[in-house]
């Protein structure tokens, strides 16, 4: 494949181009998890419960596959725009014997912790027991799941958009189907309730891997997985980390974020700690295609500042940044118009539903400002400028919200986490227009040519 396409081809479609296979992908993932969760509420709301106490944990996980995919995706599309193949092919091979070690060590650190981490939220031993239960086959799945996202972002990374479509979509549909046959016990399959969701799940993300592994057998792609790059280099491996470690914590800051809010939520209420997992639950439906875009538009924006095209790389923000913004357009007026009946579809409690429309309110606010921040944050980790983008994601998971919600919910009771959710988005926007114009709008210069060295 040869990827100068990536600065030849006009912005607008090119970013179309490379995002559309991506946001569909997120958009039927996006889909999986609601209807997983669909099912899981079909239990009880206390499979539900429990199903929002690990997803922090569950999350982490997915957080340090992605991130340090992230790392592996930045460093093949800057060594590219470069001319610098082989240097991507070395990325590529070392990226994934780390991903192999990381799973190894998740995979026993998640299953190790989760009974102590369950009991810091719930007394209830039901709720605690289901929660077990699921964590102690979703996470054997770690070694597959961290592959298949290198996979993910090494296709990605050369511009083979459809073949991470065709993985994701796949894994994800196969998870909707497992998921009632495997709950329920339908046919051949056994009832394994709250156990069947998590066997789902992971055979999901097993059948991306194959996927991805097939398609590389048959149709190799430029950047290639060489024996004599699983040899460690330490500069090599210190540049993926630079990227990847602030990736991971950017995309690990909302678990954290997550087990302050169930800590402030816990002392009014559990049904307050099930409308904050129904919320993340739906929010994903509106972030994951914005992700999509900002999944495009990486290996794009990267490509060019290692090519030293900086008048591309600021129209790519530019474009960017419209796209994830209508999206938050739209997703903004669902939630206000639709905020009852999508509440509905994963509780039965009116209360619940209620209480959980009003949340849903006040939280979109702050929808149409997030733009700002989560396209700023990507397009710096395209850009290898992982610490940029961290300090972005502070103000927004930790900064502000934390002590935001702490303080609101002392003056107004829970509804204060709600608003210091919108009010958290227009401060970070502010945080993230003022690092946008000292670190995207500036011209590669020496900067640009130091990443590929």
């Amino acid at each position: 494949m040869n990827e100068t396409f990536m600065k030849e081809k006009p912005v607008v479609p090119l970013i179309v181009s490379m995002a559309l296979p991506m946001v569909i992908s997120m958009l039927v993932n996006s889909l999986y998890n609601i209807v997983d969760s669909f099912f899981v509420a079909r239990i009880s709301e206390d499979a539900m419960t429990a199903l929002s106490l690990v997803y922090p944990v569950q999350n982490l996980t997915n957080a340090l596959g992605i991130g340090f995919g992230i790392g592996i995706n930045a460093m093949i599309s800057l060594q590219l725009g470069a001319g610098q193949k082989e240097k991507a092919s070395m990325a590529a091979t070392q990226g994934l014997v780390l991903a192999l070690i990381h799973g190894i060590v998740i995979t026993a650190a998640s299953i190790a912790v989760m009974p102590g981490f369950l009991k810091l939220f719930t007394s209830s031993e039901t709720v605690a027991d289901l929660g077990i239960r699921y964590s102690e086959i979703v996470f054997l799945f770690s070694i597959a799941n961290l592959l298949g996202v290198s996979f993910e972002k090494i296709f990605q990374a050369v511009g083979n958009m459809k073949t991470t479509m065709i993985a994701l979509m796949s894994g994800c549909i196969a998870n909707i189907i497992l998921d009632p046959l495997l709950i329920f016990g339908m046919g051949p399959f056994p009832e394994m309730g709250i156990e069947g969701a998590a066997l789902a799940t992971g055979l999901g993300q097993a059948l991306s891997l194959v996927i991805y592994l097939v398609v590389y057998k048959l149709r190799p792609i430029s950047v290639g997985i060489r024996r004599r790059y699983l040899v460690p280099d330490r500069a090599m491996a210190a540049r993926l980390y630079s990227i990847g470690i602030p990736a991971v914590l950017n995309l690990a800051l909302p678990s954290l974020l997550i087990a302050s809010l169930n800590t402030i939520l816990a002392a009014y209420s559990q049904s307050y700690i099930v409308i904050l997992g129904i919320y993340y639950k739906l929010q994903t439906f509106l972030y994951l295609p914005a992700n999509g875009i900002i999944q495009g538009m990486r290996p794009v924006i990267g490509y060019n500042y290692g090519a030293g095209e900086s008048r591309r790389v600021k129209k790519i923000y530019g474009v960017t940044l419209v796209m994830t913004g209508s999206i938050m357009v739209v997703g903004t007026i669902i939630c206000i118009v639709f905020a009852e009946p999508l509440m509905q579809m994963f509780t039965g409690n009116e209360e619940t539903i209620q209480a959980g429309g009003r949340a849903l309110r006040i939280i979109s606010a702050g929808f149409i400002v997030s733009a700002l921040s989560v396209t700023s944050s990507g397009a710096l980790e395209g850009l290898g400028k992982g610490v940029p983008s961290l300090v972005i994601s502070l103000f927004r998971y930790t900064i502000i919200i934390i002590p935001a919600a702490w303080i609101l919910s002392r003056l107004t009771g829970p509804e204060g986490v709600w608003h210091a959710f919108w009010l958290t988005e227009a401060l970070t926007a502010a945080v993230s227009a003022l690092v946008s114009r000292r670190t995207v709008f500036v011209s590669p210069g020496r900067e640009g040519a130091a990443m590929v060295k």
